[in-house]
């Protein structure tokens, strides 16, 4: 789950983290009253959405006045951004965060993440921060130092800290700055079962104080049942509507842009599903995995929601039953199918687990179905069937 900067800059500042002062507007009515909590004489206005490259889209504006910023709000609330991560339509722009602006001298880079091939907390640290970093990442790696450290309850050692900021080469005083904003990271992380946090760029002013400028937190979906204050953070405008619904039945969707929608039970055997569509040169519309035990209610709203997709050319249907029955998966389908106008080829296949029982429920629907006997022959012919 993903949640706006200025929330992460709330975070941030709970655990003791230095953050530029900021106010959170969702009309522009709000500008006016809000701007006297701020002191500074030139301000920062930013879009609040959930993707990076705001700043190149024109949604982050360093203003330097009262006027210019009403009527930069004006322009900015309400307007679809399109950066590189939120395709081509966009993303709509409904509330804004105005902060103080900072006398910058020095970007730099600092994120924390959850390592799951080494199991532990890995730490980014670079020089080089600000809107081009995925660039220096791929041009000059070495200007990004990771540092991998175990999970513990006392934190990250005073030598792991030391590693961790050691490329900033910085005065002592920063430096004291600099280990608290690294263990109040590595904090964050635990207590909120965050699984990433960025600040992009930290800086350092003109002051010669560090600040986290920008924050991006990513959070463990599976653990927000034990978060509520995070769960309160969600922003459903910034979900895709389709994965919202599923996440209703308990589904694992996610939606993609190609013309052949899948339902699958297991995540590793949806990702092939997903790899053998392209092998054969389409694309898949959406990553779904019903789940091993799932119900015919369960399977009928995977059905409409695949159907939902306007982009859907073709459906294909890959289920290995092991926990999950092939004769529930085939009663789902037909009971969905009833209910909306299946107008798409459809191709099934069926292993395991009553899958007999499966194929002559769905032999005596009279529903227009291509039965494959494994996985390479479902992909073939459900490419063959949408072209």
């Amino acid at each position: 789950m993903n949640i706006h900067e200025h929330q992460a800059k709330e975070i941030l500042r709970e655990f003791g983290a230095p953050v530029s002062k900021g106010v959170v507007i969702y009309s522009v009515d709000e500008v006016k009253e809000k701007i006297k909590d701020l002191n500074g004489k030139e301000f920062v206005l930013k879009a609040q959405i959930h993707a990076g490259g705001r700043g190149k889209a024109g949604g982050v504006k360093v203003i330097k006045n009262f006027a210019d910023l009403e009527k930069e709000a004006k322009k900015m609330m309400g307007t679809k951004l399109i950066t590189h991560q939120t395709g081509p339509n966009g993303k709509e722009v409904k509330r804004l965060y105005i902060e103080e602006a900072s006398d910058i001298s020095k970007e730099f880079y600092l994120s924390c993440l959850v390592d799951r091939e080494s199991s532990k907390i890995a730490f980014i640290s670079s020089t080089e921060g600000g809107m081009d970093i995925e660039k220096i990442a791929k041009e000059t790696p070495s200007k990004i130092v990771t540092n991998k450290i175990e999970i513990n309850e006392e934190g990250p050692s005073q030598n792991e800290i030391d590693r961790i900021i050691s490329i900033f080469n910085l005065k002592t005083q920063q430096n004291i700055t600099l280990k608290n904003l690294v263990k109040s990271l590595y904090k964050i992380l635990i207590e909120k079962d965050a699984i990433l946090i960025e600040i992009n760029p930290l800086a350092l002013n003109k002051d010669d104080e560090i600040i986290c400028l920008d924050a991006k937190m990513n959070f463990d979906d599976n653990a927000i049942f034990r978060r509520p204050e995070i769960l309160k953070l969600r922003d459903l405008n910034e979900e895709e509507p389709a994965e919202i619904e599923a996440s209703k039945h308990d589904l694992a969707y996610i939606k993609l842009n190609g013309s052949i929608g899948c339902m699958v039970n297991g995540a590793g055997l949806a990702m092939a599903t997903m790899d053998i569509i392209k092998l054969y040169g389409e694309e898949p519309a959406n990553f779904l995995d019903v789940g091993g035990g799932a119900s015919k209610e369960k399977v009928t709203s995977a059905f409409k929601l695949i159907l939902a997709d306007k982009n859907v050319k073709g459906i294909l249907i890959n289920i290995f039953g092991g926990i999950m029955r092939c004769d529930v998966l085939a009663l789902g389908v037909v009971e969905a199918a009833k209910q909306v106008d299946l107008s798409v080829p459809l191709v099934v296949r069926l292993a395991g687990t009553n899958f007999k029982e499966g194929r002559e429920i769905l032999d005596k629907s009279n529903l227009k179905i291509l039965s494959a006997s494994d996985l390479n022959d479902a992909a073939k012919k459900i490419v063959e069937a949408i072209k």
